[in-house]
């Protein structure tokens, strides 16, 4: 699919000149992950050339307000890359979700046809044709994978590689041990899919066990550090008012501005370790409460003399 008009793709073709191929690749495999069906140098091209028109509008913005342009520069050059990648891990992770809750009825249809007599690359190639979502496509790129020369057993491995989730890569290994050890693969497959239920359900059950600790963290993240940071500096901005100037305000300013993006990331990492029992699942939860927490310390610290009736 293309992202990019036309006028744009030599362009494009620079980009897959000028970026190492090891570097392409994995941002295609990201790309893909994320079920968005485009070239990794078109995206590229599309975030230079928007950080290209932030960066201006940015500078022309901080130089009519007083602030640094060289910092409105690095904001509009960084904010679109950082909003589209951030955009693409939050797309990953939903797709991963949505393969995990539908790999158990997979599964059940896998050992029904299984039980009718069918062999299971058949099987698996069947069920490709007649389903859509997420869990579909991966299975008919594993179809394609085998009918190219790839064994039924890498195919399998590299889809649980590929969508980085631990519930799907041992529910793979599991068939497969099932397969190479012989028996009845129908109940194996069966009991796999019970067991990937189960785990789903105690996840949810969990989910909901720790909503308390996770509103918590929000609330610290968003609206007690923030605002107790911005009073603070609200403060030092009314002493300086009565004669009594604080030397260390601008410096106080930033080293609040940096606790805060720095608790916001620590608190959204510990969100995931408290919802997934994973560190990385929570970088998306990171990415959203940074900007909103420095919105909040930002409007505190600029309009609360105001509000306060003293500015």
């Amino acid at each position: 699919m293309a992202l990019i008009p036309s006028p744009l793709a030599p362009v494009s073709a620079t980009m897959d000149r000028l970026f190492p191929d090891k570097y392409l690749i994995i941002i295609q495999e990201n790309l893909i992950r994320a079920g968005m069906y485009i070239k990794a140098s078109d995206l590229i091209t599309l975030v230079i050339l928007i950080g290209a028109g932030f960066a201006i509008l940015s500078f022309v913005s901080f130089t009519v307000l007083g602030l640094n342009p060289i910092l409105g520069v690095i904001l509009g050059l960084l904010a679109p890359g950082i909003v589209v990648f951030a955009w693409l891990f939050f797309l990953m992770e939903r797709r991963v979700d949505a393969i995990e809750q539908g790999t158990p009825d997979f599964l059940r249809q896998i050992a029904s046809l299984l039980r009718a007599g069918v062999g299971i690359e058949t099987a698996l190639e069947d069920i490709s044709k007649h389903g859509k979502g997420p869990l579909y496509d991966e299975l008919k790129r594993a179809v394609i994978e085998i009918k190219i020369g790839s064994t039924f057993d890498d195919a399998l491995l590299s889809m649980g590689e590929r969508l980085k989730s631990k519930n799907l890569d041992r529910t793979f290994r599991m068939i497969l041990e099932g397969r190479r050890v012989g028996g009845s693969l129908a109940e194996v497959i069966e009991t796999v899919a019970e067991d990937l239920r189960a785990v789903l359900a105690l996840k949810r059950e969990r989910k909901a066990n720790v909503m308390m600790s996770v509103m918590f963290l929000i609330i610290s993240a968003i609206i007690a550090a923030p605002f107790a940071l911005g009073m603070i500096m609200t403060y030092s901005s009314f002493i300086g008012q009565m004669g009594k100037p604080n030397p260390l305000l601008e410096a106080s300013i930033m080293s609040a501005t940096g606790y805060i993006i720095i608790h916001s990331i620590i608190a959204g990492l510990l969100i995931g370790v408290v919802l997934y029992g994973s560190a990385r699942k929570g970088v998306k939860y990171a990415l959203l409460l940074v900007p909103a927490a420095y919105v909040i310390f930002y409007i505190i610290r600029v309009f609360g003399p105001s509000l306060l009736g003293y500015s």
